[in-house]
């Protein structure tokens, strides 16, 4: 009895694994947080000027930046030190100083005294900012209204050195990272109201496949007639309510699949290629040959007799050299899977750069369906 429980355990198993592996792939679920954003609340820029003090001879040159001496002396007459009448300011050289622009992302719902990391980068020709200390700078935003204050310490990821005769530069030594550099004096605005009648969800990548599954995701969660579709780009919940924070935080926990169009990304500088999963062709015949072309210049000096009363000049001589290579015929069935395109085309032999064109072509004769995007 044993040994009968044991064969039929053995072979269901078997048969399981079998149906496993024969199934299609299953297509994994994202929740919501993470394929679309909550309207009424964003981040928001934030920019700011400033100097730089304590360089060690690396800041800014005051002939080609005059800017960075102006502000140091508008900063000591702010603290009672007059000097722009008593000094002329062609002889102010002083090399330890910068200016520079600061950068920063004020968060959603982030509020007074609450700190920020801000980006420092120069706008002069000082060559390093390392060792340097940011003076106070207000930080303000896209409506002109000043919503931080910097200040603090620089960290440099490279740096500079130089004699002589010869210099090293490493990394950027212009531009830096202050970890909690900016201290939050005014809180963004905010259209997000906690009764407010409706939530509205926006998707990071519009598709109206999606959009319909996330509908109806909330409506198997919450109810029948909770979501419904606006367009492919915007979902809207109900909140009966009247709290938008227990909602926003059921949505986000929600799973959907998602779905995507077929899209084909490629960078000819660098011969990247990116390929989705959707990517499909008909059936297309491809043929690749390389043709390479040498040109070598093989000057020579054509020098008359002695009594023959010539000059004596340069001829050239030019050496053309034309190498059609072979051509591959590849056939490529009606929609291949995406590792048998790529392996098609491995096998006619093409570089990166030769499987653009490849593409290009075959998108040219309608036998791609997919969205080439070229960066």
């Amino acid at each position: 009895m044993a040994v009968l429980m044991r064969f039929f355990s053995t072979n269901f198993l078997r048969v399981l694994l079998l149906a496993l592996l024969l199934m299609p792939g299953i297509t994994q679920a994202e929740r919501i947080k993470n394929v679309a954003d909550i309207e009424g609340f964003r981040s928001n820029a934030l920019i700011g000027y400033g100097i730089v003090a304590g360089l060690n001879g690396t800041g800014d040159n005051s002939t080609n930046a005059p800017f960075s001496v102006y502000s140091i002396l508008s900063m000591l007459e702010r603290m009672g030190i007059s000097l722009r009448d008593k000094v002329n300011l062609a002889s102010v050289k002083p090399k330890n100083i910068a200016a520079v622009m600061i950068t920063a992302t004020l968060p959603p719902f982030a509020r007074p005294g609450q700190k920020l990391d801000i980006n420092i980068s120069s706008i002069g020709d000082a060559k390093s900012l390392r060792g340097g200390t940011l003076l106070v700078a207000p930080l303000l935003g896209g409506d002109g209204k000043i919503y931080a204050i910097a200040q603090g310490s620089i960290t440099i990821g490279g740096f500079t050195a130089e004699g002589k005769g010869a210099s090293v530069v490493k990394g950027h030594p212009t531009s830096g990272r202050i970890p909690n550099g900016a201290r939050i004096e005014k809180s963004a605005p905010d259209t997000l109201q906690n009764d407010q009648a409706n939530i509205v969800l926006n998707l990071r990548q519009p598709d109206f496949t999606t959009a319909r599954r996330m509908a109806d995701a909330i409506n198997n969660a919450l109810g029948n007639g909770m979501a419904r579709a606006l367009n492919a780009g915007s979902v809207e919940v109900r909140n009966p309510a009247a709290d938008a924070v227990s909602l926003i935080a059921k949505l986000e926990a929600i799973d959907v699949t998602t779905d995507h169009p077929a899209v084909v990304v490629m960078d000819e500088k660098t011969g990247t290629i990116v390929m989705g999963s959707e990517v499909r062709i008909d059936t297309v015949a491809v043929a690749h040959g390389n043709i390479s072309v040498s040109v070598t210049e093989s000057p020579q000096v054509s020098q008359p007799g002695a009594f023959a009363g010539g000059k004596t000049t340069t001829v050239d001589r030019t050496d053309l050299q034309i190498d059609e290579g072979e051509a591959k015929l590849v056939v490529l069935p009606k929609k291949v899977s995406l590792s048998d395109l790529v392996e098609a085309l491995n096998a006619v032999g093409a570089t990166p750069s030769d499987l653009i064109a490849v593409l290009q072509a075959i998108k040219a004769a309608g036998a791609l369906h997919a969205e080439l995007r070229v960066l």
